[in-house]
């Protein structure tokens, strides 16, 4: 049996295809169109995942959308209808794009894929993200905890799960129970997301850059962010509205009242730097007084981040209160803060903890698949998701034909440790190289298949990876991968945990030890902690050895792991993507499987 699960039209449109319950192929469509967090529907993706399983849309079972558009329409209507006039630009573009696309969404679908419509189904939103992670996770039963922007008209969920295992010596029914919603306008992810907005960043694109940017200042105005927000003992929230715009405006998300409260908003893609920074002779331009007014944004960064932190903790406890489960499965946008889901791991009671990688509004897309054969079929489980490498991969005949094609130089090192010997000649000797191998990863983290690697010992690492790499802004944190059996000797609370699910998806932040961070100055973030990825040899046997070698050599098990592009562009997926990244930056090597390419 084949599903094929859709998500699009809002952000990081993607699909993702069953067989027989087993995952089988899952990609972003912003990896084949090259536009980042692409919303457009997936033709790319479908098509990418009906080519992986060598299929027709034909041979479909079912195709299932990842939420109800009628029910997203409903709210849409009232709340700008609630609010109009101000709303009156919201609801002109909103009507436009409706009217346009995605009230169509089933015909388009039907028509798309050449389908019956006895052969489409549609899964509620926070459903979906539900899903997503309960029925990927190794758990028979969970807590769950679904947090996101908003869906239809649910912002976040608390529930718990079954899933049946068929070898189970206790049948039970899979079934999800969402028991507790927040409903829009009031939600956690818009709240994070003004804040975006205000700190200079693009929304549904640089939340990560606030939790980047909050280490550096003191949560000293947590009291100002609770005058927008009222959280209860168990969670639940309000938000006071009279300080947003996002309910009525196409341009704005907080408004004066907000401003008023908190000063100027920063400017988009200015510089942050603190006064601790300074001097720094690489920035001549840099001066004290802009230090100072940065600080003040690293303060409220700070303060946002402790109050969403302090929120999902509620959150969580007040789920294993409900639930009595040892077991919490996450998502939505809001569970990729890998800040607050460190301290989940580490504060609540909860033994084990599954996030679903693309725990974002792609990983809807697997979720209603998964729904759809697990609850809708009642089909038992299959498979749970132990990496994440689901994405399109291509032939070494492609490989060459590109690289020939782009004039470099090229050896063939067909032998795996002497190619992981190399990648470690190379990080020894001060080198940025890129890993391209397999099949890309599937959410938005690099893994080991779409790498730049570097040595972490040096804090002047992190600034050349970001200055003449990445392009990017210099605060921000660079991830550490370890050999999983080793996590615990760098990192506090691993030591007999270091297993965890979400470590190996880049997906949790844990202090440093101490005397530790001094060891990888690159890639421990500010405040001492780190966003680690941990390996298996046999989930990536090439990656694994060159990090062993280079722990075999320098006593440090860690390397600096991070995206393989450009700021502003998504992770590379072809050869030619590949390779154009390479030449536009000062990348020194590049492992394309079993060709190593030098400028």
């Amino acid at each position: 049996m084949y599903i094929l699960g859709i998500s699009c039209y809002y952000h990081d449109s993607a699909a993702a295809l069953l067989k027989d319950g087993e995952l089988i192929a899952a990609a972003e469509e912003e990896r084949f169109s090259r536009r980042k967090h692409d919303y457009s529907f997936p033709h790319h993706a479908i098509d990418f995942c009906l080519e992986q399983a060598r299929i027709h849309p034909q041979d479909l079972d079912y195709v299932v959308f990842y939420e109800k558009p009628l029910l997203k329409f409903e709210r849409i209507l009232q709340t700008t209808l609630q609010t109009y006039p101000q709303s009156y630009a919201v609801f002109r573009e909103s009507m436009i794009t409706w009217f346009n696309e995605k009230l169509w969404i089933k015909s388009q679908i039907l028509t798309s894929l050449d389908l019956p419509e006895d052969r489409l189904l549609f899964v509620e939103h926070h459903l979906s993200h539900a899903a997503s992670a309960l029925f990927c996770s190794p758990f028979a039963e969970a807590a769950l905890l679904t947090v996101d922007g908003v869906g239809e008209w649910t912002t976040a969920t608390i529930g718990n799960g079954t899933a049946h295992w068929p070898a189970s010596d206790q049948p039970m029914q899979n079934a999800i129970d969402l028991f507790g919603e927040t409903r829009f306008p009031h939600s956690l992810g818009l709240l994070y997301s003004a804040f975006t907005a205000f700190l200079g960043f693009r929304v549904n694109n640089g939340e990560y850059k606030v939790m980047g940017m909050a280490p550096y200042g003191e949560p000293n105005r947590v009291d100002d962010v609770y005058k927008l927000i009222d959280v209860g003992r168990d969670g639940s929230f309000r938000l006071d509205m009279s300080y947003f715009t996002f309910h009525h405006s196409t341009r704005s998300s907080f408004n004066q009242k907000f401003v008023d409260l908190f000063g100027e908003a920063r400017v988009h893609d200015a510089d942050f730097y603190v006064p601790r920074m300074l001097p720094n002779p690489g920035k001549p331009h840099w001066d004290p007084a802009t230090a100072r007014v940065n600080q003040r944004y690293a303060d409220i960064a700070a303060s946002i981040q402790r109050v969403a932190e302090e929120t999902l903790l509620k959150m969580a406890n007040y789920a294993h209160e409900r639930t009595g489960s040892k077991n919490l499965c996450m998502a939505g946008g809001v569970a990729l803060n890998s800040v607050a889901n460190g301290r989940i791991a580490r504060e609540t009671p909860f033994e084990q903890i599954f996030i679903q990688p693309a725990a974002g509004d792609s990983g809807g897309a697997l979720g209603a698949a998964l729904y759809a054969y697990h609850v809708m079929l009642g089909k038992p489980r299959a498979f749970t998701l132990e990496h994440a490498y689901y994405g399109k991969g291509y032939r070494p005949s492609e490989m060459e034909s590109a690289i020939e094609a782009s004039g470099y130089r090229f050896s063939t090192v067909e032998d795996l440790e002497q190619r992981a010997m190399l990648i470690v000649d190379d990080l020894l000797a001060g080198k940025v190289v890129s890993l391209y191998q397999g099949r890309f990863e599937w959410g938005p983290r690099a893994l080991g298949n779409r790498s730049i690697l570097a040595d972490p010992r040096s804090g002047s690492m992190k600034d050349k990876v970001n200055e003449t790499i990445k392009y990017r802004e210099p605060f921000r944190p660079f991830a550490p991968v370890v050999l999983e059996e080793r996590a615990g000797d760098f990192y506090s609370g691993l030591e007999d945990s270091y297993d965890l699910y979400p470590l190996r998806y880049m997906l949790m932040v844990y202090p440093t030890k101490e005397g530790q961070g001094e060891k990888i100055q690159a890639v421990t973030h500010e405040g001492g902690t780190g966003r680690l990825q941990t390996v298996r040899r046999e989930w990536n046997p090439l990656y694994y050895r060159a990090v062993e070698l280079f722990g075999e050599a320098t006593a440090v098990p860690v390397l600096l792991n991070t995206s393989y592009n450009l700021r502003g562009e998504p992770i590379v997926n072809t050869p030619e993507n590949a390779l154009n990244t390479f030449r536009k930056s000062e990348l020194e090597t590049l492992y394309m499987e079993q060709f190593v390419v030098r400028k």
